[in-house]
């Protein structure tokens, strides 16, 4: 959480207090003191990460090194954090995604691979991310050399870049808790990214029979069980494009005390098991 609590972590603590559930807050933005932090977290049945930060994350690795209980586990995010993991992973089990490469670490040979991939306009990513920051759109490798060296410049390290089709279509959010599907979102603006809670239009869509099989077989091979899936669509066929662990239920307004309520739910359940 952070120093101020947001619209959906102030609906956590409501729904929490409507259903018996004492919900005890951790705030990472705040000055880390390891034995502080594990002091507060024994007080506790399960953690839940809610916050897609890196350092949220090594919390959760520190609370699992200590035999506490989390949901979901760090394990999920080999996959859903590493966007050239999840493509391999994807491949591997017969799971649609835009076709993908991964790019050399050197500029020269990165502009030889972009040529050779040929897929024009192109999607140029960070292997690693959160909410679309790390992502552009080069419609030729005049455009795509600068925009590699701006991705590269924009973290301290040098992280990879993967190249991906790009497919024109609104993004399609399946949220996931458990094994079943809670909400969809159809998003969509007038530029090419359509992605994140503040695109330009939201709306809702119907999962079909092959949307449905694909969200069972994606959660069962990452493991992963609180969720949110993006989609691209393409002459009828699903293409996924990531999987969200930490995702937003801010979507829709009305229905935000629900969803948080089966998460609530979900997670009690979670404890037992």
């Amino acid at each position: 959480m952070s120093p101020t609590l947001t619209d959906e972590e102030k609906i956590f603590l409501k729904v929490a207090k409507k259903k018996n559930v004492k919900l005890i807050m951790f705030n990472v933005s705040d000055k880390l003191v390891e034995n502080e932090i594990e002091e507060k977290a024994r007080q506790c049945d399960i953690i839940f990460n809610n916050t897609a930060g890196y350092i949220a994350l090594e919390i959760l690795k520190t609370l699992e090194n200590i035999g506490i209980k989390t949901v979901d586990s760090s394990k999920v995010y080999y996959y859903t954090e590493d966007k050239w993991m999840f493509f391999l992973k994807c491949g591997e089990h017969g799971i649609p995604t835009p076709d993908t490469i991964l790019l050399s670490g050197n500029l020269n040979s990165a502009k030889k691979e972009l040529k050779e991939f040929g897929r024009w306009p192109v999607i140029l990513k960070l292997v690693q991310g959160e909410h679309g920051e790390f992502v552009k759109k080069a419609d030729n490798i005049d455009e795509a050399m600068p925009i590699i060296r701006e991705l590269w410049e924009k973290r301290c390290e040098r992280l990879p870049v993967i190249g991906q089709e790009f497919i024109k279509s609104p993004s399609y959010r399946v949220t996931v808790i458990g094994d079943k599907i809670v909400q969809t979102a159809l998003k969509y603006n007038y530029g090419w990214k359509s992605t994140g809670v503040y695109a330009e239009k939201i709306g809702k869509f119907e999962v079909d029979r092959e949307l449905e099989k694909l969200v069972k077989k994606i959660i069962k091979v990452c493991k992963i069980k609180i969720c949110g899936i993006d989609f691209l669509k393409r002459d009828n066929k699903w293409f996924v494009i990531e999987v969200n662990a930490e995702p937003s239920f801010e979507f829709f307004e009305d229905e935000m005390e629900m969803i948080i309520e089966k998460v609530i739910d979900f997670i009690k359940k979670e404890i037992k098991s």
